[in-house]
């Protein structure tokens, strides 16, 4: 049974996978309001209440507490590329460490104390073993993965001085699109491999750079884990859970525990979209690791967690649907200009 009708901010929730946890929460009766500066996410991606504006606008996080009865927080406010975090880390240690401290205040200020957190599997960095368990070293490899790190320490000790709850969700790599194809991954500079593969497959790119075929992989191609966004929409509905009966700092991975090569995903996307789909090998890209997938062990036990939409079928196919509803809405927008 549902917890009671509950009022949830959701920071960055007009973006991937806030939207699609946005819409799950609406489906089982809980009151949810956006807050997002619109830089990567989409208000049309969310039928709720929307506050337009950026955690560093402090009066602007008071202003929405005092307004509102906020039962709990999710946080996905952050900025997640890579290879912008090592180009630009004062960038990213702004927005994911001190805009993320000024969530918290405003939280404890007004007495707040549950809070849900977008973490990432970068926090580990090259892995000593696979599949990785949450207890494995945490070494990242580079600013985004430093600034994931550094906030989830953060949460501990706002958890000892001022009673914050919190759980940090590890995702490994997030994709596929909603199953009635209403929202997708739609970002301003696509970095995620299915989405640059079906742009391939829909002739809008000409071919898929796949970065190294010499790992010491079955195939040659990076190995990864892959979760499908409405599995991790109920993982997040599941550590709201848990935080209404128990209090303290935890920290799941979100995975299957499978992982699929490269190659084994470009291939699923040929028998989806019955396309060609033209690769060139590259060089491998520094820093990333020839396996990472995940032990999720510990969140099935102790928050049930079920993915039923993570085989790599039913990612593609709703990753292609929503891939080809954006094509035609691109250009229905085309024809009437």
């Amino acid at each position: 049974m549902d917890s009671p009708k509950q009022k949830i901010l959701v920071t960055g929730g007009a973006g991937y996978i806030g939207s699609h946890t946005v819409k799950l929460l609406q489906s089982i009766g809980k009151e949810v309001i956006v807050l997002d500066n619109l830089s990567a996410g989409h208000s049309n991606a969310i039928n709720c209440q929307l506050i337009v504006g950026d955690l560093s606008d402090k009066k602007l996080l008071d202003k929405i507490f005092d307004d509102h009865e906020i039962d709990s927080v999710i946080h996905f406010a952050n900025s997640i590329i890579v290879e912008e975090s090592v180009l630009f880390p004062n960038r990213y240690f702004d927005n994911n460490v001190n805009n993320g401290r000024n969530l918290l205040d405003a939280m404890v200020s007004h007495k707040v104390t549950k809070l849900v957190y977008s973490s990432s599997a970068a926090i580990y960095g090259e892995p000593h073993y696979v599949p990785i368990d949450e207890e494995h070293p945490k070494k990242p490899v580079n600013p985004y993965g430093e600034t994931k790190l550094v906030f989830e320490k953060i949460l501990k000790w706002y958890h000892e001085a001022f009673g914050l709850s919190s759980i940090s969700l590890r995702y490994f790599n997030a994709c596929g699109g909603s199953t009635d194809a209403r929202i997708g991954e739609s970002h301003p500079v696509e970095s995620h491999l299915i989405p640059k593969i079906l742009q391939v497959a829909a002739k809008q790119q000409e071919v898929l750079k796949i970065f190294g075929n010499d790992y010491p992989t079955f195939d040659g191609t990076c190995v990864r884990d892959y979760i499908h966004v409405e599995d991790l929409a109920t993982a997040h509905n599941l550590a709201l859970h848990k935080l209404d009966s128990d209090q303290g700092v935890f920290a799941y991975n979100v995975g299957t525990g499978k992982g699929r090569s490269v190659n084994e995903i470009v291939n699923t996307c040929v028998e989806v979209t019955k396309r060609m789909i033209p690769i060139e090998y590259s060089p491998r890209r520094p820093g990333d690791p020839a396996v990472l997938v995940a032990d999720p062990t510990k969140i099935q036990t102790e928050l049930g967690f079920n993915p039923i939409y993570s085989d790599v079928e039913t990612i593609i196919k709703t990753a292609w649907a929503w891939h080809q509803k954006l094509l035609v809405e691109k250009q229905r927008e085309f024809e009437t200009k």
